[in-house]
């Protein structure tokens, strides 16, 4: 099946975009998908997840949707904070465009659809909000999240929701020992069989850390 590979920057399938409804920023929408991205048929549940369990994000500066799909994390982000400018990346071009159309067709100006080097480097983020592709693997993952988790400004928190089965408790692990000490990892929710993942990049070395609390 052509969703199985995602994650590829060119989807193999001929394209068939189509339209459904979904709930972004609490209002129902219209939007258009296509087979060869992630959950073409509906917002998969640790999008859903991490939608409905996470704060409202930061009113301005720069937010990240890491790894986009067909946008519907970028586009609730630019919905909720109209000031913003809202970066959505992806590897895969159909995805890419599909976002864009979707931009389009809700008239949100302040949302860039664009591939990981498209992201000029001086930019960092207020926030990162992710489902993150976990099927590409290990090395491929960690890569990712050293790539761009460092881009996250001081004072600032990063949302990640990883399936518990697909290793999210691991993946905590990873960041912990992984992270320079201006980083905590906290577990911040359990839902539906996801964790939500909070990654705090503090103001300075005296900014208390977080205790993990079991859900």
């Amino acid at each position: 099946m052509a969703n199985e590979h995602y994650f590829s920057s060119t989807p193999g399938s001929e394209l068939k975009p189509r339209t459904i409804h979904v709930t972004l920023a609490g209002a129902d929408r219209e939007v258009v998908t296509a087979g060869g991205v992630f959950s073409p048929d509906r917002i998969d549940t640790g999008t859903q997840v991490l939608l409905a369990g996470v704060p409202a994000p930061p009113p301005g500066g720069n937010l990240l949707d890491l790894g986009c799909g067909w946008g519907p994390i970028a586009l609730t982000l630019a919905l909720e904070s109209p000031h913003a400018t809202v970066w959505a990346v992806d590897v895969n071009e159909r995805a890419l465009d599909l976002v864009r159309a979707n931009a389009e067709k809700m008239s949100i100006p302040n949302l860039n659809a664009v591939l990981p080097d498209d992201v000029p480097d001086g930019v960092t983020f207020t926030t990162i909000w992710s489902n993150p592709p976990i099927r590409v693997g290990k090395n491929e993952l960690h890569g990712l999240l050293q790539r761009w988790l460092p881009r996250l400004e001081h004072g600032s928190d990063a949302w990640l929701v990883v399936q518990r089965n697909l290793g999210s408790d691991s993946l905590h692990r990873w960041l912990q020992s992984s992270f320079p000490d201006d980083f905590s990892f906290v577990r911040a929710a359990t839902n539906k069989g996801y964790r939500i993942l909070r990654a705090r990049r503090r103001t300075g070395m005296t900014e208390p850390i977080d205790i993990i609390a079991e859900s």
